[in-house]
């Protein structure tokens, strides 16, 4: 069985790079003013950190998980960053409707890690 640590790694470094990410393509709306080329050369800038988190959290996440479940388990991440993000940085509500979707591809993700 492999350490605590090789198990709960690949995770945390996911949310890590899901906040970058998160923050790259959805940042920029919250000032639309900006230019779009500087909009995209910061989103750039902010997605470096993003893949420098992502692939090792995969790298060492391979040895523990199936990529399969490192697939879901990053959707279900990236689901609960966005949720977040949307309604503490950009203000908007949360609605029933994004949850009970959300929810969905969440059953999803549990089928891969049961059934595997």
């Amino acid at each position: 069985m492999p350490p605590l640590v090789l198990k709960i790694a690949p995770w945390a470094l996911l949310v890590a790079s899901n906040v970058f990410m998160t923050f790259a393509w959805y940042g920029h709306l919250k000032n639309k003013s900006l230019a779009l080329p500087v909009a995209i050369l910061s989103s750039w800038l902010i997605a470096l950190p993003e893949y420098m988190l992502a692939v090792p959290a995969n790298r060492i996440g391979s040895g523990v998980y199936s990529t399969a479940q490192l697939k879901v388990g990053q959707e279900v991440i990236t689901l609960l960053v966005f949720i977040l993000f949307s309604y503490f940085y950009l203000g908007e509500a949360i609605k029933w409707s994004t949850i009970a979707g959300f929810g969905l591809i969440v059953a999803g993700v549990a089928v891969v890690f049961y059934f595997r």
